[in-house]
């Protein structure tokens, strides 16, 4: 018995270790990114310490102005806040829609969207480009939005169908009798049920928008427009030598979505553990 747990205990100590390291070996680069942005453009090459012995905070402040992070970061602000209010909004009166309701072509029109899945998501962004420029929507805000709404769409809704799929009927039943039409089924039972899925949707698709860049590559000209992750490269393109502050418009970029995912982390494992998620 006591060899037994001798083993047992010796086999969780060497798990422990490996995801320790595995965890290190994640949050070094991190670490690194910022230690490089609080350095000097002198002693970024030269200072090997983990430490730095002088803290120069005043890179953030010029990354920000003379990078014009504030244009690019308020454009990233707003299309995350569009594109996954518009996704939260048409996928789950789709969703609804595909679970709860009867009408001709529903499962062909679900398995369309479930195989729009397979195709890569660059695969789908030179078509989309050329739609909103012939749409006359090309290098525009709402071009953009739309294409980024169009992206997420196909996963949210099977994420949300699929928690649609196991509210009870008695529900439904109980809201008709008191006066709700299914649009007040959808608003005032479904979405309230569906909250931890919903904050799954949220997450994911903040970080598509987040750190997309691909398309606004394709679809955005004007530098007044581009999001983060575009202005970063115009940055890079820029200040490719000022390496620390190159780095500090990195930690500008990574810093907002690290601390909202490491806020809803939680909500994250509730919702995929509720069903969410078809295993």
């Amino acid at each position: 018995m006591n060899s037994c747990r001798v083993m047992k205990e010796a086999q969780s100590v060497l798990i422990h270790i490996f995801l320790l390291i595995v965890a290190l070996t994640c949050l070094f680069p991190l670490f690194w990114m910022l230690r490089s942005a609080l350095m000097s453009r002198a002693t970024i090459f030269t200072d090997k310490s983990l430490i730095p012995s002088e803290l120069i905070f005043s890179n953030f402040h010029t990354a920000w102005t003379e990078g014009n992070f504030g244009v690019y970061f308020l454009n990233s602000v707003i299309y995350t806040t569009s594109v996954v209010a518009g996704i939260v909004i048409v996928s789950s009166l789709a969703a609804f829609a595909f679970s709860r309701l009867q009408f001709p072509g529903k499962n062909f029109f679900f398995y369309m969207f479930v195989a729009a899945m397979m195709i890569p998501l660059p695969g789908s962004f030179v078509p989309l480009t050329v739609l909103m420029n012939q749409l006359r929507l090309g290098n525009t805000r709402i071009g953009y939005i739309l294409c980024m709404i169009n992206v997420g769409l196909s996963l949210s809704i099977l994420l949300l169908k699929t928690f649609f799929d196991k509210m009870p009927s008695d529900l439904e039943d109980v809201a008709r009798i008191d006066g709700c039409t299914k649009l007040g089924i959808w608003r005032h039972v479904a979405l309230p049920l569906a909250s931890p899925a919903i904050a799954v949707v949220v997450i994911f698709n903040s970080l598509n928008v987040w750190n997309e860049y691909i398309l606004a590559q394709l679809l955005l000209n004007d530098k007044s427009l581009m999001p983060l992750q575009r202005g970063l490269m115009e940055f890079q393109g820029a200040h490719s030598v000022d390496y620390h502050l190159l780095m500090a418009g990195l930690t500008i970029a990574a810093a907002p979505i690290i601390i909202i995912y490491l806020f809803m982390q939680k909500h994250i494992i509730k919702g995929l553990s509720s069903g969410a998620v078809v295993c």
